[in-house]
């Protein structure tokens, strides 16, 4: 299982922030000293954040971040999923590469399941059960099984080549599309 220093940095933050907000805006150098995390980084983390409307950001002196809604309405997954951080339970990516020259593996269902049921997890547990030392496995109230299978009808993908030339040409010579 693999999640990177990314998700878990920015539940610290935002665990930081549940903390220290009572006392009004929060600002990132405050939480980069207290959790040992580059300013530089949290910017990025908060920007996401910020973007996933689970902080908001007070311009001007005494400015900072505060929670965007109380934390009892902000899952650790939500969080995760706002800095673009999957969970990842499989070697693989889109079930090819990591796999056994592009078929799956034998056990990738199981490895696929858990990282399923991590997430039903992560959904069901929110940042004050984390700031109050509540996350007891026998109180979480985990959410309906549907919600978290992955469909299995075989789905086609619709590709427009023009659209990713002019992409591909524009990253490569900086200019605009034609």
């Amino acid at each position: 299982m693999r999640l990177t220093s990314k998700g878990r940095y920015a539940v610290s933050a935002m665990v930081d922030l549940y903390k220290q907000q009572g006392n009004g805006p929060v600002t990132l150098a405050a939480i980069s000293e207290r959790q040992f995390i580059s300013l530089s980084y949290l910017e990025q983390l908060f920007r996401c954040l910020r973007e996933g409307k689970l902080v908001n950001s007070v311009r001007g002196p005494g400015g900072g971040y505060l929670l965007a809604r109380p934390a009892a309405d902000i899952s650790i997954a939500n969080i995760i999923r706002a800095v673009n951080e999957p969970v990842r339970t499989t070697a693989c990516e889109n079930a090819v590469r990591g796999c056994h020259g592009g078929s799956r593996c034998d056990t990738h269902q199981l490895w696929d399941s858990l990282g399923q049921h991590i997430y039903r997890f992560l959904d069901a547990v929110n940042l004050e059960q984390v700031c109050k030392n509540d996350v007891v496995l026998d109180h979480i109230e985990l959410g309906a099984v549907e919600n978290y299978i992955t469909p299995r009808k075989s789905q086609s993908v619709s590709v427009n080549l023009a659209a990713i030339s002019r992409l591909q040409c524009y990253l490569s010579t900086g200019s605009g599309f034609a």
